[in-house]
């Protein structure tokens, strides 16, 4: 007799919610920083889009910090430092 186990897609929230704060209305003068997750032509990207910040919106700093790989979460001492050094942070995916 073949037996067919059937996986609930639904999750158990483990967690509270936490709360996201605005985005600022202007990144004048602010930090922003990209997570690298390693996929091809992420760097070029986040360089294009780093310059331009700069030279269009006033940022004050562009900070790049990059996941081990693509298929895994990026470790807690790079999100904590992402948080400490910047004022909004675009996670980043290229091909």
């Amino acid at each position: 007799m073949t037996r067919i186990r059937v996986l609930s897609p639904l999750g158990v929230a483990t967690r509270d919610t936490v709360s996201v704060p605005p985005l600022p209305g202007s990144l004048a003068g602010l930090t922003v920083g990209f997570l690298d997750n390693r996929k091809a032509n992420f760097d070029r990207l986040a360089d294009e889009i780093g310059a331009l910040l700069r030279t269009e919106h006033g940022v004050k700093a562009v900070i790049r910090r990059r996941k081990a790989n693509a298929a895994t979460p990026a470790a807690p001492e790079i999100l904590a430092g992402l948080a400490k050094d910047c004022d909004v942070v675009f996670a980043g995916s290229a091909d």
